[in-house]
């Protein structure tokens, strides 16, 4: 079956621009026109992907991205948001609510397929590094099958762009991973792209991860370094 693609998006003439070039593409595309519809039918059909307009009529994108990636039934679920504001300050507003990705308007619908096809790569790929089920670092266990993470006894809620920054700094413990290496393996986006974004990830992925977000070691002017000895470098 094709892959189903919820488009939450106010102006109708885009909506259905977006919607026919979807099903050209070969995807199952919805529509909804307002923020609470879009909620109610991500909740419902449980989408492989979401088109996220930041400006909606009633509900902003923003809200919409925060309650779906807080439910856990919905917090996997791959995002893309659609805005007018190109500001580095916007862009990283949206990927701080966590959003997978962002495009700003106006833009191609060749370049809005190429950006869904992306994130869904992103989000159904397997991590090179092979892993055992519940595989263990320190007082962490990581299932990435079942996509679940425990710290102890605690299981923790990650969206998908958290759990892919984890797992992939895992699979280089002890190295360093740079900033620009983090987001071109972890977003997808060139060196020169909101770095800044990083840093803020890193920084909730450690809230989540209770006393295991210590792991997460900062180097600094270079990146980051899974190390379950938790020593920052000076």
């Amino acid at each position: 079956m094709p892959d189903r693609i919820l488009v939450v998006e106010d102006e109708k003439d885009l909506a259905h621009v977006l919607e026919y070039n979807l099903r050209q593409a070969g995807f199952d595309p919805l529509v909804a026109y307002d923020g609470a519809a879009g909620l109610r039918m991500a909740r419902d059909v449980k989408p492989a992907l979401v088109l996220l307009d930041v400006m909606l009529p009633d509900l902003s994108g923003i809200d919409v991205c925060k309650r779906l990636k807080a439910d856990a039934s919905t917090s996997s679920m791959p995002i893309v948001m659609l805005t007018a504001r190109a500001e580095e300050s916007d862009r990283v507003t949206g990927l701080e609510a966590g959003a997978d990705d962002y495009v700003t308007k106006p833009f191609s619908v060749r370049e809005v397929m190429l950006r869904v096809r992306a994130v869904l790569r992103r989000s159904a790929s397997k991590t090179t590094a092979p892993a055992e089920v519940g595989e263990a670092q320190g007082i962490l266990r990581i299932d990435r099958g079942a996509h679940r993470v425990h710290v102890g006894k605690k299981e923790v809620e990650l969206t998908a762009t958290e759990f892919r920054l984890l797992t992939d700094l895992i699979d280089a413990s002890g190295r360093v991973r740079t900033r620009d290496a983090l987001l071109d393996r972890v977003w997808g986006y060139a060196p020169e792209v909101v770095s800044r974004t990083v840093d803020t990830h890193v920084r909730r992925l450690r809230e989540k991860l209770l006393d295991a977000g210590s792991y997460v070691v900062t180097v600094r002017g270079v990146g980051y370094r899974f190390d379950i000895s938790g020593k920052e470098e000076s």
